[in-house]
């Protein structure tokens, strides 16, 4: 099995997030504040893994659920 580095599967998994957050025609801000946030922050930043920031589980299970896509999706 090939060993996976840890920042290069969370920006593929922000980068899916903003896929399929894009094709479902969300804006960050329309899906923080949908997720219970304020700002755009947490999701801007965890799109493309910024300082380090990340979704963790329950990001990705709320955003699957707002996005309708299948959270294994968003881990491919």
């Amino acid at each position: 099995m090939k060993k996976i580095d840890k920042n290069e599967f969370y920006k593929k998994i922000g980068s899916n997030v903003a896929k399929y957050r894009k094709k479902k025609g969300i804006s960050q801000l329309e899906l923080s504040l949908t997720m219970g946030y304020k700002s755009t922050s947490i999701v801007s930043s965890a799109e493309v893994c910024y300082n380090g920031k990340h979704f963790n589980l329950e990001h990705l299970l709320k955003i699957s659920q707002i996005l309708e896509v299948n959270i294994c999706d968003l881990l491919e």
